[in-house]
C-alpha cells in the first residue's frame, strides 16, 4: 500500500485469507495493489471505514458540518431537480399516450370511411359500366 505522498507504507506478500486494518494519518489518495498469482479467478473482499477523527475524545465542531451540509443543500437540490424531471417526464407520457390514443383513433375511423368510399366507388362504377353497355345494346338492336 501506497501513501499520499508515494512512499510505500505496508508490504504484504502471499497472504491468504487475512484481515488487515491501516489507519492513515495523512490526507490524501492512498493506493492498494492486489496481485492473482492463481490460475483460478479470485474474490477480494475489500472494505474501507472512513472516520474523520483520529482520536475519540476530540468534539464536533461547526467548522466539522458546514462541508458536509453544503454537501447536503447540493444533494437535497440535485433530488429536487431529479423528482421534477421525473413527475415531467410522467405527465408527457401521459399527454403522449392520450394523443396517440386519439390518433390510432382518427386513423381506424379514416380507414373505415376510406374503405366505404372505395367500395361506393367500385360499385358505381359497375351500375354505370352496366347502364352504359345497355344503353349500347339497345341502340345497336333498332
Amino acid at each position: 500500500m501506497k501513501g499520499p505522498s508515494g512512499e510505500q507504507i505496508q508490504d504484504f506478500h502471499d497472504k491468504i485469507s487475512e484481515k488487515f486494518e491501516f489507519v492513515a494519518h495523512h490526507k490524501g489518495v492512498h493506493r492498494f495493489c492486489f496481485t492473482n498469482k492463481s490460475h483460478y479467478h479470485e474474490t477480494i473482499d475489500f472494505d474501507v471505514h472512513v472516520g474523520h477523527f483520529t482520536f475519540y475524545d476530540q468534539h464536533a465542531k461547526d467548522e466539522h458540518f458546514n462541508p458536509l451540509l453544503e454537501q447536503i443543500g447540493k444533494l437535497e437540490e440535485a433530488l429536487y431537480n431529479i423528482q421534477f424531471e421525473q413527475h415531467w417526464l410522467e405527465a408527457e407520457t401521459e399527454r403522449q399516450a392520450i394523443v396517440n390514443d386519439a390518433m390510432s383513433r382518427r386513423a381506424v375511423h379514416k380507414a373505415f370511411f376510406e374503405s366505404a368510399a372505395l367500395i361506393g366507388a367500385s360499385v358505381l362504377q359497375v351500375y354505370l359500366l352496366r347502364r352504359l353497355f345497355e344503353r349500347k345494346l339497345g341502340f345497336s338492336r333498332v
